[in-house]
């Protein structure tokens, strides 16, 4: 992996391979992907797009614009995308690494993004490897159906924040911490009890939802085989 070179996207070409590449990772139709002329667009103004390539071949991006989020300049990381076969090789740290450092160089220093609550991968990937927070639960974001199949429960996500410049204070632990429970697949829980993984969804929404209307700010993930849990304290 040490011949995968992060750089960034300027060829028209290449970002045809970004058209592909997000419907080849999350089983998207044609109308769901972001464009080509977008792209070039929205770098224009001032967006990152960054790919990982394996020789000529883009094998995993990150993509984001500027935002303007409760009154200061930022930058929302709207996609980040690596092949299957390349997922054991940090490449998604590479990128948002590669990301962050361009952002700095704007002179911004918050990124945000949305995922999806219930996958414990990203879950463990954004709180533990990068550091975020997370005060905004958005139910349905995206609508009710979402058109990625690794999706089937729904659309909601969480909304977190990556503070770039500063080094995190981690929370102390105490009476003012609660826990929120994911299962720890829930790709294969849908597959075989979709009934199970659509109660999930209704349940961590409901939790989410009130234990951030009282105060309390996600600040990190503990993953194991049999549950993911998110630990959340007040007035972080």
């Amino acid at each position: 992996m040490s011949d995968v070179r992060i750089r960034e996207i300027d060829d028209v070409a290449e970002m045809r391979a970004v058209e592909e590449l997000q419907k080849e990772v999350w089983g998207i139709p044609d109308l769901d992907v972001v464009p080509m002329t977008h792209l070039v667009a929205a770098k224009e103004a001032g967006g990152v797009l960054i790919g990982a390539f394996d020789g000529s071949t883009l094998v995993g991006f990150v993509y984001g614009f500027p935002s303007f989020e409760r009154g200061q300049l930022a930058h929302h990381s709207h996609m980040l995308a690596v092949k299957p076969a390349y997922r054991n090789f940090d490449l998604g740290r590479r990128l948002k690494f590669a990301q962050r450092d361009h952002v700095m160089a704007q002179g911004i220093e918050l990124i945000s993004w949305t995922f999806d609550p219930l996958q414990s991968l990203n879950a463990h990937f954004n709180f533990n490897k990068l550091g975020v927070i997370a005060d905004r639960y958005l139910p349905d974001f995206y609508g009710q159906e979402a058109a990625s199949f690794l999706h089937q429960t729904g659309t909601d996500r969480l909304w977190v924040s990556w503070f770039v410049s500063g080094e995190r204070k981690e929370p102390i632990a105490g009476e003012d911490q609660i826990v929120i429970e994911i299962p720890s697949n829930i790709n294969e829980l849908m597959q075989h009890s979709p009934e199970a993984a659509l109660k999930w969804r209704a349940e961590t929404r409901r939790a989410f939802m009130d234990a951030l209307k009282a105060g309390y700010v996600v600040t990190s993930f503990v993953r194991d085989q049999a549950r993911g849990k998110y630990l959340l304290n007040r007035g972080s």
